[in-house]
C-alpha cells in the first residue's frame, strides 16, 4: 500500500538528513535552475565552514610566465557551460605533467554538473575528466614520462603511494581530494577528479587545449602508435568504468544480465557481459535511437520502457524466474514518477531510487545488483524489504578504479579483441562544447560517444566518425 500523503513541508522534516538541513530554505525558489544555483551557493559557503581535508597535491595551477591564454570550457550555472580564455597552466608542483590535450569528450555524468545537481561547482571552474594528449612538460620528480609522448589521463588523481594506490585503486586514493563536505556526507572522500566540481577536489579539467596532471607520473598512461586516438581516449573512463561494473557484480557465464541505461557506458557494458559469457543481455532504455543501435551493433535484447511503463512485469515475462545480473548504467537526475519528480525539485531528496527497486525485484532471488550509474546523495522510497528478502547482493560499484584496468584494456584493444570505436558516434571541434553539452543533454542527432578535437588534435583516425558540427546534426531523438 503506498503511504499516506503528507504535505511537502512535513515529508521533508519527516525526511531530511542532518547533512542535507542546510537546504531547507531552497524550498521557496520558483524555478529549478534557481534551486540548483542556490544549493551550489549554500554547499559551498557549508563547505567553507567545514574545511579542508589534507592532501598531497594542490589543485590550483600556475600560470605561464609569458601569459599565454587557452580556449577551455567553464561552468557558470546550471545550464550554462560557457567557452573562455584561460591561463595555460604550466609546471606547479614536481610531480606535475602538462599535456597538450589532442582528444576530449563529454561524459554522462557531466549533465549531472550541467544541471547544477553535483555540489560544490564555483563559476568559472574548468570542466571535463576524459581527455589525452601529448605530453608538453615534465616536472623534475618525473622521470617515466617524456615530452612529445602520447599519453590518456586517469579521470582520477591518484598519489600513488596511499594504501588503495598500492592495490591499484586509484579511484579510491585518499590523499588527494580536499573536499570536506564529502568527508561529511560519506564518511570518507573519494581520490580528486579532473573537471567535477570542488566536492572531488577542484582540479581544473581537460575539456580544454591544456591541462595540468598532477602526479603525472602515476596518472598517465602511455600509448603506443598504433593505438588510435580515438581508441585510446577511452581508456581515461568508459571503458574501465563499464569493465569495472562487469567484473564486480561478477558476471558470468550463462547469466542473463538486464542492463539499466544505453549511454555509452551502457553499450560497452553489454559488450563486456557478451564477452564474460553471459547467455542473455537485456537493455532497458527509453531513446529509440539508443535502443537501435544496441540491437544492431551489439545484437543485444532491448526493451523500450516508454512502450512497456511496467519494466518489472516485463522482464518478468521475457525472463521467467528473474535476472542472474542487473546493472544500474543509468542516471538519478531524470525521475519517471510523479513523487521523485515532486520531491527532487523540492530537495526532498537529491537521487532517485526507481532504477534501483526495478532492479531489486527483476532479479531472482540470490542475485546481484550492480550500481556504476553516478549518484551523490540521498533518495526516498528506497525498497529495503525486497533487499534482503529477496538475498540480494546490491553492490555499489564506486567510481571506477581505472589504474586497475586500462594496461588489460589497452591489451585488449591492441589484440582486436575490443574496439571502443562502435561507440563513437561524432567528432567536433572544442569550439562547439556549448552546443554539444544542449544536444548531448537532449540525446539529438543520435549521439553515443562523441570524440572533441581541439587544435592540437590529429585528423580522424580510419573508421572514425568525420568532423561535423553540431547544428548539422538534425533533432531526432
Amino acid at each position: 500500500m503506498p503511504p499516506p500523503f503528507r504535505s511537502a513541508d512535513s515529508l521533508y522534516e519527516a525526511r531530511r538528513s542532518p547533512v542535507l538541513s542546510f537546504l531547507t530554505p531552497l524550498r521557496n525558489f520558483r524555478t529549478l535552475e534557481a534551486i540548483d544555483n542556490k544549493m551550489q551557493a549554500v554547499s559551498n559557503k557549508l563547505a567553507e565552514r567545514l574545511g579542508d581535508a589534507p592532501t598531497v597535491v594542490s589543485a590550483e595551477y600556475q600560470p605561464r610566465a609569458d601569459g599565454a591564454k587557452m580556449r577551455a570550457l567553464a561552468w557558470f550555472g546550471t545550464r550554462d557551460v560557457r567557452l573562455i580564455d584561460a591561463p595555460v597552466p604550466d609546471i606547479t608542483e614536481p610531480d606535475d605533467v602538462i599535456l597538450k590535450v589532442t582528444g576530449t569528450t563529454i561524459c554522462g555524468s557531466d549533465l549531472h554538473l550541467y544541471h547544477g545537481e553535483i555540489v560544490q561547482l564555483q563559476q568559472g571552474d574548468i570542466l571535463g575528466h576524459e581527455f589525452m594528449g601529448v605530453v608538453d612538460r615534465v616536472g623534475p620528480n618525473v622521470h617515466n614520462i617524456k615530452v612529445g609522448q602520447r599519453v590518456v589521463a586517469s579521470f582520477q588523481i591518484a598519489c600513488g603511494e596511499c594504501s588503495y594506490c598500492k592495490q591499484q585503486l586509484s579511484s579510491m586514493c585518499d590523499r588527494t581530494n580536499t573536499s570536506g563536505l564529502q568527508n561529511a556526507m560519506y564518511g570518507h572522500r573519494d581520490a580528486g577528479f579532473f573537471g567535477y566540481s570542488h566536492f572531488t577536489g577542484g582540479f581544473p579539467g581537460g575539456q580544454a587545449e591544456y591541462v595540468r596532471v598532477p602526479k603525472g607520473n602515476v596518472n598517465l598512461l602511455p600509448i603506443p602508435d598504433g593505438v588510435a586516438d580515438e581508441k585510446a581516449l577511452f581508456l581515461s573512463d568508459i571503458l574501465p568504468t563499464s569493465y569495472h561494473a562487469v567484473v564486480d557484480v561478477g558476471v558470468k557465464k550463462g547469466d542473463v544480465v538486464g542492463i539499466w541505461g544505453l549511454g555509452p557506458i551502457g553499450q560497452c557494458a553489454a559488450r563486456f557481459a557478451l564477452m564474460k559469457g553471459a547467455s542473455r543481455v537485456i537493455g532497458i532504455d527509453n531513446v529509440p535511437a539508443r535502443l537501435a543501435f544496441a540491437r544492431e551493433k551489439s545484437g543485444i535484447e532491448t526493451l523500450d520502457f516508454s512502450e512497456h511503463t511496467d519494466v518489472v512485469k516485463r522482464i518478468q515475462e521475457l525472463v521467467p524466474g528473474g535476472l542472474d545480473i542487473a546493472i544500474d548504467c543509468g542516471t538519478f537526475h531524470q525521475p519517471k514518477s510523479v513523487l521523485h519528480k515532486v520531491e527532487k525539485a523540492l530537495i526532498l531528496e537529491t537521487d532517485v531510487s526507481e532504477i534501483v527497486n526495478e532492479m531489486i525485484v527483476a532479479t531472482k532471488k540470490m542475485g546481484s545488483c550492480g550500481i556504476i550509474a553516478a549518484y551523490a546523495g540521498f533518495t526516498n522510497h528506497f525498497n529495503i524489504g525486497a533487499l534482503m528478502e529477496k538475498g540480494i547482493r546490491l553492490i555499489g560499484h564506486g567510481q571506477a578504479p581505472v589504474h586497475k584496468y586500462w594496461h588489460e584494456l589497452l591489451a585488449m584493444i591492441e589484440a582486436g579483441d575490443f574496439d571502443p570505436l562502435f561507440v563513437v558516434s561524432h567528432r567536433v571541434a572544442l569550439e562547439e562544447f556549448p552546443d554539444l553539452y544542449a544536444s548531448f543533454d537532449k540525446r539529438l542527432g543520435g549521439v553515443e560517444k562523441v570524440f572533441v578535437s581541439t587544435k592540437f588534435s590529429n585528423p580522424p583516425s580510419a573508421g572514425a566518425p568525420p568532423l561535423s558540427r553540431v547544428a548539422d546534426w538534425g533533432n531526432e531523438i
